[in-house]
């Protein structure tokens, strides 16, 4: 490791998402040790290894938190994908499609309103079920029932309405196998409401 922190060599950082499950970062760079933690401190990318090596701020505290949150953030949203695909076993969580480049990890209370990057305020939902969730086409209500919205059911546009969305009208949602990772009911009917409120407008 010290070696590859003196040589500046990329590396890949394989972060434990669960039991037997990582997330590979590649590539990453050792920019300082820190001996009294028995931890290094890693750049996720060639500008926060830039800015280290340039001295922007240096070594201190800020630029030490700075980083930290930079860090967070970029972690954010493929460990919470990798967390939530896990749990969902690789399905989308209303067709059950296996296709992982198709699947997405959909927040139940977005981030901008203070969601937490959890499994149970996550869902897997394919991409096509990800913007129909996000645009209040469909809700899952704290039942665990997928509603579409009624305007949907009436109107006829082909194939791809008619089985990827009318179909899975009153069906129920895959879950996880664990409890602890299953949707939040608060969390759904909190939601729920506002596809409600969609579907009246």
């Amino acid at each position: 490791m010290r070696s590859a922190l003196e040589r500046r060599l990329p590396l890949i950082w394989f972060h434990g998402i669960e039991v037997g499950l990582y997330l590979p970062l590649f590539p990453v760079w050792l920019v300082d040790e820190e001996p009294a933690q028995h931890q290094f401190v890693v750049a996720l990318d060639q500008l926060q290894l830039s800015s280290w090596e340039s001295g922007l701020g240096g070594p201190s505290d800020l630029h030490r938190e700075t980083a930290l949150a930079t860090t967070r953030i970029r972690l954010h949203q493929p460990m919470f994908r990798a967390r939530v695909l896990a749990a969902y076993e690789t399905r989308c969580s209303i067709c059950h499609l296996k296709h992982q480049e198709l699947l997405d990890a959909a927040h139940i209370r977005p981030d901008s309103e203070g969601g937490e990057p959890v499994v149970p305020n996550g869902l897997s939902l394919c991409k096509i079920h990800h913007a129909a969730y996000d645009s209040n086409m469909v809700g899952i209500d704290g039942d665990y029932r997928i509603n579409v919205r009624p305007d949907l059911l009436e109107e006829s546009d082909g194939p791809t309405l008619r089985y990827s969305i009318q179909e899975m009208h009153g069906s129920s949602l895959l879950l996880p196998r664990r409890r602890a990772a299953r949707p939040d009911r608060d969390l759904l009917g909190e939601r729920f409401e506002r596809f409600q409120s969609a579907g009246a407008a």
